[in-house]
């Protein structure tokens, strides 16, 4: 009798092996069995999971429902009833299946996952999200793909890369390996990847929430609040407590301009979590971001208290460009950076805010050091190419001719509306924002990612191997297109006019490489060149750690050829499109301010207003480094602090060449 028995179990076990492969062959084989032994389960059951398999859903239906007949307390039996009829849109005989499958066997892993599809299908998100929820925590989604994350954990994206896409040829709808696939892309700033890998993602399992998760932090990379918004809310409903949740929300809700909102979330964590320094950070930011200085500070301070050794905190106290750090600062500091156990990512933050420190002590050489130091540490962290912009340069510069613009005189959308800012960081465009946002007529807003947005879609990013697609593509473009994106520009940055008023401001910096694509959409938007002097502006982005993006602030050599295809292009622009940029110098706008003022809203075709030299008075909010000066009447102590480090810039000079000796308004 064992003997039969183990006849029977190993020929069970050839029509499992099948399954996967050969569904029909499976159903055969089980068809055979069941020939020999009438109404064997385990036959039945196999037989009934080939069927389904191999599409024969009618006759797998019979089968399992003749199993729940007779087997009524079976999980395993239930659960396969409960997909087959799904799969036949028997939705409600389907919900009581898989029910009854998760009653009788609470841990039963994928009949979850088969609920959170079925509850999505009906509209039910809530029932949805708390399914999949429960899948996840029996049956992470990822375990299978333990080879790509390890890869990831160390950093091989090459290598995690192809294996995943090796598992998506195989299985096309693995969400799991489609949302690694979106890391990996937001890993190289790729958001237009990263943003379909993980709507696609949703699309097919609606509940997947680490995935609903990484979009909304994708889209917070972009500063796309708007869209954030419905994701974390529905985040939220599953789980309101979730720290990572509402800080995020925060977030959105500042970069919406919507602080009151931030500060109430941030506020309420506190009292719930008085002693989480990440949170007094968040909320040091919001105070800041509204313009409170001190509170801002006094938050920052709670966090250090917390954690002595938490770097953002102290990186953030020295990025309030107002503050001074005390003596018993400055001994802290060097004794948290002198820990062998600090990881890079806090000693960093901790190298900047020692540079500021030491700077405002005066001893520059130490204050250098320090600088150099953190960037050293960023920059090995990052991949940056200056080659990649240079070739970008150049692409633009053979595409964009007084020719190609005259043939396209009349494309785009015809508002007057924006008013782009453009030019490297710390150039002096949040105080030409703060100047403009003063005017009755002008809505200071932040820096906007739609013009980005739209070029990436149209293929800036370099693939290698490829051939280049951006600005090329855009010569391809029709009346019709080009005034449809300009007309969604304007619909995009809609949420951000709070004021209704006339203009408002986009004061995305490297929008200069995206000029071309400005012109050519919004040919009537004002663009703003605010331009700095070469070794004092390229010397203040080398001692400003930005946190994310413009990796070209990290080395000397890369901010000093960023310049130079700056000035190349803005330079290629006058020629080819004269009058069309008005040019801001920093240095002659501190000095004189109200001549500069006047030009500026003369070419705005705006009239003049006395508010605009009394600036600092203006409250609203900004998000930029620069928030503490904007909120200050001028000062020009600031135009020649990089005299003081010139000792150590000669890789700078060098990169900059002829640029490095021009003046103020000549590069």
């Amino acid at each position: 009798m064992a003997g039969a028995a183990a006849a029977i179990d190993v020929k069970l076990l050839r029509v499992a092996t099948l399954l996967e492969s050969d569904p029909a062959a499976a159903a055969r084989e089980a068809a055979r069995i069941l020939s020999e032994h009438p109404g064997h389960p385990g036959a039945q059951l196999l037989l009934g999971t080939a069927q389904r398999s191999a599409g024969d859903l009618p006759a797998a239906t019979a089968v399992f429902a003749q199993l729940a007949t007779a087997q009524p307390d079976a999980a395993p039996i239930q659960f396969e009833l409960g997909r087959v009829l799904a799969a036949q849109g028997r939705d409600s005989e389907a919900l009581a299946a898989l029910q009854r499958a998760v009653e009788l066997a609470p841990d039963l892993a994928p009949a979850w996952a088969e609920l959170a599809a079925l509850y999505a299908a009906r509209g039910d998100t809530g029932a949805c999200d708390q399914a999949y929820a429960r899948f996840t925590r029996l049956a992470p989604p990822e375990q299978h793909l333990g080879e790509a994350l390890r890869a990831l954990a160390n950093h091989r994206l090459a290598a995690a890369e192809a294996l995943l896409r090796a598992r998506l040829a195989r299985a096309p709808q693995d969400t799991a390996a489609l949302r690694l696939l979106a890391g990996i892309a937001a890993e190289r700033e790729d958001y237009v990847e990263a943003e379909a890998l993980l709507g696609q993602c949703l699309r097919l399992t609606p509940g997947y929430s680490h995935a609903r998760f990484d979009l909304a932090r994708i889209l917070h990379s972009q500063q796309k609040a708007e869209p954030m918004l419905p994701l974390l809310e529905r985040l939220l409903a599953l789980e309101p407590q979730n720290l990572h949740y509402r800080t995020l929300l925060a977030d959105a809700y500042n970069v919406l301009g919507q602080n009151e909102q931030a500060l109430q979330i941030l506020a309420a964590l506190l009292a719930e979590l008085p002693d989480n320094e990440w949170v007094w950070l968040y909320y040091g930011h919001s105070l800041r971001t509204a313009g409170q200085a001190q509170e801002a500070i006094t938050s920052y301070r709670r966090a250090i208290q917390i954690r002595p050794g938490f770097g953002q905190a102290w990186f953030s106290l020295g990025n309030l460009k107002t503050f001074r750090f005390s003596a018993a600062d400055l001994t802290e500091m060097r004794a948290q950076v002198a820990r062998a156990d600090l990881p890079d990512s806090e000693r960093l933050q901790f190298e900047f805010a020692l540079g500021k420190a030491l700077e405002d002590e005066r001893d520059f050489a130490g204050s250098f050091a320090h600088y150099a130091r953190g960037n050293a540490l960023r920059r090995a962290a990052v991949g940056y190419d200056r080659e990649v912009t240079t070739r970008l340069v150049e692409r633009s510069r053979a595409l964009y001719t007084r020719e190609f613009f005259a043939t396209r005189a009349e494309f785009g959308a015809a508002a007057a509306d924006p008013i782009f800012i453009v030019g490297l960081p710390r150039s002096g465009s949040t105080l030409i924002e703060q100047i403009l946002a003063s005017h009755s007529q002008v809505e200071g807003t932040r820096e906007l990612p739609d013009v980005l947005t739209f070029a990436l879609e149209l293929g800036v990013r370099d693939v290698p191997g490829a051939p280049a697609l951006y600005p090329q593509r855009l010569a391809r473009l029709s009346r019709e297109e080009l005034t449809a994106l300009g007309e969604r520009y304007l619909a995009q940055t809609q949420i951000h006019r709070r004021l209704g008023r006339a203009h408002f401001i986009d004061k995305m910096p490297n929008n200069f490489l995206h000029l071309g694509l400005i012109h050519l959409m919004l040919p009537r938007a004002r663009i703003i060149d605010a331009r700095r002097a070469p070794l004092a502006c390229c010397f203040s982005n080398f001692k400003q750690h930005f946190q994310s993006g413009l990796w070209f602030s990290y080395d000397l050599v890369d901010i000093g050829c960023y310049y130079r295809d700056y000035v190349r292009l803005m330079g290629h622009f006058d020629a080819v499109l004269p009058g069309r940029v008005h040019r801001v110098q920093y240095e002659r706008l501190v000095t004189q301010l109200e001549p500069e003022v006047r030009r500026l809203l003369a070419y705005c075709g705006l009239p003049f207003e006395e508010q605009c030299l009394r600036f600092h008075e203006t409250r609203r909010v900004v998000q930029t480094a620069s928030s503490e000066q904007v909120r200050s009447p001028l000062y020009s102590e600031s135009l020649d602090q990089w005299r003081h480090f010139e000792p150590w810039l000669g890789p700078l000079k060098e990169a900059l060449g002829e640029l490095a000796s021009a003046a103020p308004g000549e590069s």
